[in-house]
């Protein structure tokens, strides 16, 4: 954790950098005088504006996740462990939404646990049919209440937010030749920042998920149920329609297991599908090593060997 953070200060210096040695660079060239002081002006305001620009446009994740509040009357089991595990791990009871999506979906947002909400879908709750086994989810996921999860991936993911912002704005920036030249190069700095950044909180990602899963473990005194309840959501995940985890994708990240194939589907081509899409090769390594780069979860096969052998260690 430490490498991680480490590594995502100097990305964030990067990006600082960068930003202001382009605006120098141009600044310098056509004459402008106390480029430097200027360039760091214009660097400030550049990266406060797409901040804000970009925190201002992210939506409630209870909306992403089409999720609705439910009241302790209408769902009194599951909010009597919701306030059992809670106050085991010692956090706020959060307010818990229900979605009624089929993928199995489960999370908590807020970026303080006083105002955590607990996201679970219909999908979850229905695969899972032991009580102990929905108790593990429930336990993972306030765990990462406990550990301040949300705030920690928040703070460290602000050189990925506003490189990204940047890099999507340059994008779409018009002009002369002469005044491409700095998006382009703001474009290259921010694409570099960006790789890197998302790189490096999705291994720091992974090692919250995994300290989730001890915690889960250690607060319900059973591996085994979560391990179990890992496989089923598993499987599940694997057996749901493309366009249901297509309309999960926005809280994948967030969810106790990523709402995504873990294979780049092949749709063949032709009028009798017997033609293999353009460099089929190449689209299945990148894939693969885009995965291998930005995976935000650790594969659920070594989560649940974890597990087991955290089992077997307790008897």
């Amino acid at each position: 954790m430490a490498a991680a953070l480490l590594g995502l200060a100097v990305a964030t210096v990067g990006l600082l950098a960068g930003v202001w040695l382009v605006f120098y660079g141009v600044l310098s060239v056509v004459g402008v005088g106390h480029a430097a002081s200027v360039a760091a002006v214009a660097a400030a305001v550049t990266l406060l504006l797409v901040g804000y620009l970009e925190y201002r446009q992210i939506e409630t994740i209870e909306r992403v996740a089409d999720a609705e509040r439910v009241r302790r009357e209408t769902e009194p089991e599951l909010y009597g462990l919701v306030t059992r595990v809670a106050t085991q791990l010692d956090v706020p009871v959060p307010t818990v939404a229900v979605s009624e999506r089929r993928a199995p979906e489960a999370l908590a947002v807020g970026f303080r646990p006083s105002t955590v909400h607990l996201v679970v879908s219909r999908g979850t709750l229905d695969a899972l049919d032991d009580p102990a086994e929905v108790e593990a989810v429930v336990a993972h996921e306030l765990a990462h209440v406990a550990n301040r999860d949300a705030m920690v991936m928040t703070v460290v993911s602000l050189p990925v937010v506003l490189a990204e912002g940047l890099r999507s704005r340059v994008a779409a920036a018009e002009g002369s030749d002469t005044t491409l030249v700095v998006p382009f190069l703001l474009g290259v700095v921010s694409t570099v920042v960006w790789t890197v950044g998302r790189a490096i909180t999705a291994r720091l990602s992974r090692v919250r998920e995994r300290a989730a899963d001890r915690v889960a473990a250690e607060v319900t005194g059973s591996p085994a149920a979560l391990a179990s309840a890992l496989e089923r959501l598993d499987r599940d995940i694997a057996a749901t329609p493309g366009r249901d985890l297509r309309a999960a994708s926005g809280v994948s990240s967030l969810s106790i297991l990523p709402l995504e194939p873990a294979e780049l589907r092949k749709v063949m081509l032709g009028p009798d599908g017997d033609r293999e899409p353009s460099y089929w090769w190449l689209r299945k390594r990148l894939h693969a090593l885009e995965r291998w780069l930005f995976r935000t979860h650790p594969p659920t096969a070594e989560r649940i060997a974890s597990l087991r052998a955290l089992e077997r260690d307790r008897r």
